[in-house]
């Protein structure tokens, strides 16, 4: 380590750089939603007209700066974006590689280090609960980094990791569309018009209600569990739930509720003005694996107990309503906070059924093949960023040498 050196931090990386970029013209618009920590690449959800805020360039990372955004790790390279512009809204730094001295790739593993991103939580600024990180709060940051050779080779060992992981999420992406579009093609666009009319409580055996436990052991409240909540179905449907809480519960609750192979968890509660309420994820064995303690959930959620013949069509089935945002019109509460009448959605509306009920089992049979490589990619997803992540701190500190 004898060529390494220390550096501001702010000297290091180009912390918010300018980006000179047309009007009137849309261009590529990235929200603190599209950043998933789970994942390298973040990528424009929509294109906007530009009305202020961040503005960056493909390979830029884009380093989460406020509450709670920050602590859950939103941290991403953006990628694919319109003519190499865009920009966001102020809730994220942009982080630039400097000319000669930083390398893109490097400057993206180094924002996500705990010696940055614990400096970051350290330097916050603002009341309680969405507090910010200034551009300033860099200059008083100092670190021993290594020349630009060793950052190219340091930043290609993760992203080997990295690029695996991507390929996986991506091939997980396809094999749910394929899914989902032979359930359209089933019981939506080939629906016969003698079908009956059903309700989905047919296929459910019963709902539960969910607990939100004690954050620390307490009393009875001695079981340790994970706890999912809406949040976290959102993740565990696109990857991997890695922010699930770990809360304690009484072991005669959890036993009561311990999502089994077949069940269903779906979001009841949390929906906004542009989100409806109404997520879902499906449980069995595999994705159990996926936590690292037992899970239950929340008690904005609910768990449709579903006969594992029947889990599929049902998950497909409520995918579908939620993406053609029916669900929208089953909410009710507060102009804030939205809540889902499941109990209309599930034993009120009808919707129409093949008659043949071995249609339902062939399709589970045909789409559990989908599922079943998609819990398996995600066991090695899980498995892949344990290993990035235990290696990146070694190679940013010098422990281990290239």
């Amino acid at each position: 380590m004898t060529e390494w050196k220390e550096y501001k931090f702010s000297d290091f990386v180009d912390i918010n750089p300018l980006v000179r970029i047309p009007k009137n013209i849309p261009i590529s618009f990235v929200e603190m939603k599209d950043l998933d920590p789970s994942m390298r690449y973040c990528e424009s959800s929509q294109l906007k007209l530009l009305s202020g805020g961040s503005r960056f360039i493909n390979g830029d990372t884009l380093f989460a700066r406020i509450t709670p955004c920050l602590e859950n790790g939103k941290i991403c390279q953006v990628r694919y974006l319109q003519n190499n512009i865009g920009f966001g809204s102020t809730e994220f730094h942009v982080f630039r590689a400097k000319n000669g001295i930083s390398d893109t790739n490097f400057v993206y593993y180094l924002s996500r280090w705990n010696e940055v991103r614990e400096h970051a939580e350290l330097n916050l600024e603002g009341s309680s609960g969405r507090q910010r990180v200034s551009k300033e709060a860099f200059d008083n940051l100092y670190l021993l980094l290594p020349p630009l050779p060793e950052q190219i080779r340091i930043a290609s060992i993760l992203s080997s990791l990295d690029d695996k992981i991507d390929l996986l999420h991506r091939e997980n992406k396809t094999l749910e569309a394929m899914a989902e579009t032979l359930f359209r093609q089933w019981f939506i666009e080939e629906a016969k018009e003698d079908w009956e009319e059903k309700h989905l409580s047919d296929y459910v055996i019963d709902t539960l209600g969910g607990d939100w436990g004690k954050e620390n052991p307490e009393g009875d409240f001695i079981k340790p569990v994970q706890c999912i909540r809406g949040t976290d179905i959102a993740d565990l449907s696109v990857g991997l739930a890695t922010k699930t809480p770990i809360r304690y519960v009484k072991e005669s609750k959890f036993e009561k509720i311990e999502p089994r192979n077949g069940d269903i968890i779906m979001e009841i509660s949390g929906g906004t003005e542009k989100q409806s309420t109404g997520r879902v994820a499906y449980v069995n064995d595999e994705v159990k694996t996926l936590f690292d303690y037992p899970i239950i959930f929340s008690n904005f959620c609910r768990l449709l107990r579903v006969k594992e013949e029947h889990t599929y069509f049902i998950y497909c089935y409520l995918k579908y309503l939620y993406d053609q945002d029916e669900f929208f019109n089953l909410e009710n509460g507060s102009s804030g906070i939205k809540n889902l009448d499941y109990k209309t959605l599930l034993y009120e509306i009808t919707y129409p059924m093949p008659n043949d009920k071995l249609q339902i089992l062939d399709f589970n049979d045909n789409v559990s093949v989908y599922f079943e490589k998609i819990n398996r990619n995600k066991k090695q997803i899980k498995t892949l960023i344990q290993q990035r992540d235990s290696l990146l701190p070694k190679l940013m500190s010098g422990e281990v040498k290239i």
